[in-house]
């Protein structure tokens, strides 16, 4: 039932100031109401000068940071941000968490519950099992996404961290292709804004409907000046000027392929795919003759199917290779979560293939008789076999 939202502001008061606050975000827009903030988030740090309440807040187009003493220069700070007209409140105490959303006629609609956390260690502990961007973050509680979901994408981040160099260009563009709903789009946002990098993104999927979803919620994000999405095909779809990263998560089948053949015909500097299905290969091992003696790993469905999936990801990092790209393939996420938690991420180099990478693709490909859809839409059929 929808509360009155007074007192449920006096009570998100009292939990910004208590003295276990973790951390807290407000974002979104009242109906009709336009905040000078448009998002803001509170912690609290440990300076040189003593603990301190930081306040970040965003007004769409640059961050500001404020570090407010606690006591009356806190509470003047924290008053000021909830007379702004946000729409929702996040806020954890070592406690408790409180969940604020204000509906279309004013009202507040609360979900509150203990908290499930083990006690609290040193701050050095604590940060090296944070999110990188934290399950209660508002991103989730305005998008959605299951609690595997926001695994995967925490997931998806920390191999992006851990692709992308320390230095980074001060503006990076990023197109996420087969976007959906655009979890990880916004989430790879948030965090490489947090970086402190000019992020302009894009997010591809063929579904109108989720490109008016999307944007929609971008705006009461407030990243609508950043964050766009567009309808239409990861092939044909419109994206202009062309990216710097390129992210891929769970596109299906040969969409994958798809997404990978126009990251490297855009000459994207860094590639980020998390492979779904692969049935392509594996309808042509079983239309086809194994090499000897391994007819066994294809004669019985499940066996050929796993094989597919393994053959597919080792010839995407071939042909990859073989444009130029430093490539690996890791597990990104624990099985628990996704069975499908391969990742190829890829860093442009610009190197020459060398005579034993083209070699082994070749190979591997005539001994399958398998063409990689990959290759095609590089245009590197030729160096399929013709079956």
């Amino acid at each position: 039932m929808p509360e009155q939202l007074e007192p449920v502001l006096a009570e998100v008061r009292t939990l910004l100031l208590d003295p276990t606050l973790l951390r807290a975000v407000a974002a979104g827009r009242r109906k009709g109401q336009r905040p000078a903030v448009v998002r803001a988030e509170l912690r609290p740090v440990a300076l040189k000068g003593g603990p301190r309440l930081q306040i970040v807040t965003s007004d769409g187009a640059r961050p500001h940071t404020r570090n407010a003493t606690p006591g009356a220069e806190a509470e003047e700070a924290v008053d000021e941000l909830l007379a702004e007209p946000f729409g929702n409140w996040h806020v954890e105490t070592a406690t408790a968490t409180v969940q604020v959303r204000v509906t279309k006629s004013g009202e507040a609609q609360v979900h509150r519950a203990a908290a499930d956390r083990p006690a609290a260690e040193p701050a050095e502990h604590d940060r090296a099992k944070n999110y990188l961007i934290d399950p209660g973050d508002e991103i989730f509680s305005v998008v959605g996404g299951s609690t595997a979901k926001r695994r995967q994408v925490d997931a998806f981040l920390r191999a992006l961290a851990a692709t992308l160099p320390d230095e980074l260009p001060d503006r990076l563009r990023v197109v996420d292709l087969g976007c959906g709903n655009a979890y990880l789009s916004f989430a790879a946002y948030r965090y490489l804004r947090g970086r402190g990098i000019d992020v302009e993104l894009v997010g591809v999927d063929v579904r109108a409907d989720q490109r008016r979803r999307n944007t929609e919620l971008a705006q009461r994000l407030g990243y609508a000046d950043r964050v766009s999405f567009v309808a239409g095909t990861i092939l044909d779809a419109e994206v202009d000027p062309a990216p710097d990263l390129v992210l891929a998560l769970h596109a299906c089948d040969t969409a994958t392929d798809e997404a990978l053949a126009r990251a490297v015909r855009w000459g994207a500097r860094w590639v980020l795919a998390a492979p779904c299905c692969h049935h392509d290969l594996a309808v042509q091992l079983r239309s086809g003759a194994a090499p000897q003696p391994y007819e066994l790993l294809t004669r019985q469905g499940i066996l050929r199917e796993r094989f597919a999936d393994v053959l597919t990801d080792a010839l995407r990092a071939a042909l990859l290779r073989l444009h130029g790209y430093r490539v690996e393939v890791v597990e990104f996420v624990d099985s628990q979560h996704t069975p499908r938690n391969l990742l190829l991420r890829a860093r442009r180099t610009g190197a020459e293939p060398t005579g034993r990478q083209r070699d082994e693709y070749q190979e591997l490909t005539a001994a399958w008789q398998v063409r990689p859809r990959l290759a095609e839409l590089l245009g590197d059929a030729q160096e399929a076999p013709a079956g």
